[in-house]
C-alpha cells in the first residue's frame, strides 16, 4: 500500500511540473501578431498582420483524422528534421484553415526571412507568405474537437449575421496549447471578414 500511495505523490509531482513547464514555455512564445479592430460580447474582429508560414496539406476534413498526423511532420521540420538539423522556435496559435481539404500551419519567427529557412526533409512542407487580414475570433476552452469546432463556427456565423457583418467562407482554428496543457486550454473559431463600409 505504501508503495501504490508513493507511485501516486511521484506522478502528481510529475503532472504538477509538466504543468508548471507548459504555462511558462507558452508565455515565452511568438504569437501571431494582430490587433483589435473591435470587441463584441461574445466575438471580435481583428486586424492580422502579414506572416511568413510553415504549411502542410492535410489528407482529410476531420480535425481529430488530421490534426496530429500534420502536428508531427511540422513539429519535426522545426525540431530539426530539415537539411541543417536546425531547430526553429516554435510559435503560436497552430492554425488550420477549415476547408474540404485542411491546411495546418505553423507561424516561422519574425527573425527568420523566407530565404533563410533549411530545407524540410519531408517534400509535403510548403512555405506560405500570408498577406495580412481582417478577422472575426470567437473563444472556447478545454480539449478541441470536429463537433467543437463546428459548434463555434455555427455561433460565430450567427453572431455575425446578427450584427450585419459580412465575412467570407474562409474558416480557421487556431490552438494554443501544448498537448501537455490540460488546465486554461484555449482555442479559437476564425473567419475572413470582407471589407465593406458597413464592417468596421
Amino acid at each position: 500500500m505504501k508503495i501504490i500511495f508513493i507511485s501516486i505523490g511521484v506522478i502528481l509531482i510529475i503532472f504538477v511540473v509538466l504543468q508548471i513547464f507548459s504555462v511558462k514555455a507558452q508565455r515565452d512564445i511568438e504569437t501571431y501578431p494582430f490587433s483589435i479592430v473591435k470587441e463584441y460580447k461574445d466575438f471580435e474582429v481583428r486586424n492580422y498582420e502579414a506572416k511568413l508560414f510553415t504549411s502542410i496539406k492535410l489528407s482529410s476534413d476531420k480535425y481529430e483524422e488530421a490534426s496530429n498526423k500534420g502536428f508531427k511532420i511540422l513539429a519535426g521540420y522545426i525540431f530539426g528534421g530539415n537539411e541543417r538539423n536546425e531547430k526553429i522556435s516554435m510559435t503560436s496559435p497552430v492554425t488550420i484553415s477549415l476547408e474540404d481539404s485542411m491546411r495546418m500551419m505553423f507561424m516561422v519567427p519574425k527573425n527568420m526571412k523566407k530565404e533563410e529557412l533549411p530545407k524540410p526533409n519531408q517534400s509535403e512542407i510548403e512555405f506560405l507568405e500570408v498577406p495580412s487580414k481582417k478577422m472575426a475570433a470567437i473563444t472556447f476552452g478545454g480539449w478541441a474537437n470536429d463537433e467543437k469546432i463546428e459548434k463555434y463556427k455555427k455561433k460565430l456565423t450567427e453572431f455575425l449575421n446578427a450584427e450585419g457583418i459580412n465575412f467570407s467562407n474562409r474558416f480557421y482554428f487556431f490552438g494554443y496549447n501544448s498537448p501537455y496543457e490540460v488546465f486554461n486550454r484555449k482555442n479559437e473559431v476564425l473567419v475572413e471578414i470582407i471589407n465593406n463600409p458597413a464592417n468596421p
